[in-house]
C-alpha cells in the first residue's frame, strides 16, 4: 500500500511548477506573469480611451510588455497618433476588389477577435494562440489571421518572445501594399514607444544617425531609451525565412519602429493574399534592461 501511494503521489510532487501564469482580466485582456511579475498583455477585447475618437477603439495587439526589471517601453493611444498601439500588425493600404481599405487607422477595416484565446503555461515557455478576422464596416470578413505567441523565461536582463502571423484571404483576393505616400512604405509588424528621453535607434547596420528612416532594408531594428529613469531596449528581428526579406523598415525617433511587408520597391508593389494560400511572417521581440 505504501509503495502504491508513493507511485500515485510522487509524479505530482516531482513535477516542476511553471513560473508562468495566464489570467483573463476584464475587457478581454489576457495577462501573463512570470513568478508573479507582469510580462505582457494580449488585448483580445476592444480597447478604448476616454480622450480618443470612438473610431480608434481596437483589439488584437500586445500592450503592455515588460523587461525583466519591470519597464514597459510601449505606449497605447498616444495623443499624437491615437491609432498607434503597443506591438501590433496593420496595413494602411489594403486593396479589395479595386477599393482601398485600412486597418492601420481603421478606415473601413479593422481586426475582430475570432476563436477563443488558447493559452498554456509551461516550465520552458508560455504560449498564446488565437484566430482573428479583418472585417469591413458592414461586418464582412475578408482575411483570417492566425496569431501565435511564444514567451520565454527571462534570462538575466532580457526576455524574448516569438510572434507568428499567418494570413489568408477568405474569398476574394486581398492585396497588401506599402503606404503610397512618397518616401514611405509602412504596413507590417510594428511597435509604438512611450514618452522617454535619450532615444537611440540601432539596426544591424549600426547606429541610426538621422531622426527618421524609410525604405531601407534591415535585418533588425532596436529602440533604446530612458523611461522614468530606467533604461530599456526593445528589438524586433525578422525571421530571414520570411517572404521579401530583408524587410524595409519605418524608423521614427518620436517613438515608432516597424518591419514593412511587402514594402515598396522598384520590383515589389504589393502582395496578394489568396484563399487556400496562406502566408506566414515571423518576428522575434527582445525586451532588455540596459545598465
Amino acid at each position: 500500500m505504501t509503495r502504491l501511494l508513493l507511485t500515485l503521489i510522487l509524479p505530482g510532487v516531482l513535477a516542476a511548477a511553471s513560473p508562468f501564469a495566464w489570467r483573463e482580466a476584464p475587457g478581454g485582456q489576457w495577462q501573463l506573469t512570470e513568478n508573479g511579475r507582469a510580462v505582457a498583455t494580449y488585448n483580445a477585447g476592444i480597447q478604448s480611451h476616454a480622450k480618443a475618437p470612438a473610431d480608434r477603439a481596437r483589439c488584437c495587439y500586445i500592450y503592455p510588455a515588460y523587461t525583466p526589471a519591470g519597464v514597459n517601453p510601449l505606449d497605447d493611444f498616444p495623443e499624437d497618433h491615437w491609432h498607434h498601439r503597443g506591438l501590433h500588425w496593420a496595413w494602411s493600404f489594403v486593396e479589395i476588389e479595386g477599393k482601398r481599405f485600412d486597418n492601420w487607422m481603421f478606415r473601413s477595416l479593422r481586426h475582430q477577435s475570432g476563436t477563443p484565446v488558447r493559452v498554456e503555461a509551461g516550465e520552458a515557455k508560455a504560449t498564446l494562440g488565437v484566430s482573428n478576422f479583418w472585417v469591413d464596416n458592414a461586418g464582412k470578413a475578408f482575411v483570417r489571421e492566425d496569431v501565435s505567441l511564444v514567451v520565454y523565461p527571462a534570462r538575466g536582463q532580457a526576455r524574448e518572445m516569438d510572434f507568428e502571423l499567418t494570413m489568408e484571404a477568405l474569398d476574394v483576393p486581398v492585396i497588401l501594399r506599402g503606404d503610397p505616400v512618397k518616401g514611405k512604405s509602412y504596413g507590417g509588424f510594428n511597435a509604438r514607444f512611450a514618452p522617454r528621453t535619450e532615444t537611440v535607434i540601432r539596426t544591424n547596420q549600426g547606429l541610426l544617425e538621422k531622426k527618421n528612416d524609410d525604405l531601407t532594408h534591415y535585418e533588425w531594428a532596436e529602440f533604446e531609451a530612458v523611461y522614468q529613469g530606467r533604461r530599456a531596449a526593445l528589438r524586433i528581428t525578422a525571421d530571414p525565412a520570411n517572404l521579401l526579406t530583408p524587410h524595409q523598415w519605418v524608423l521614427r525617433d518620436y517613438g515608432y519602429i516597424g518591419a514593412s511587408f511587402p514594402g515598396r520597391t522598384a520590383t515589389v508593389d504589393g502582395y496578394t493574399l489568396e484563399k487556400g494560400k496562406p502566408v506566414t511572417l515571423r518576428f522575434r521581440v527582445r525586451l532588455a534592461d540596459v545598465d
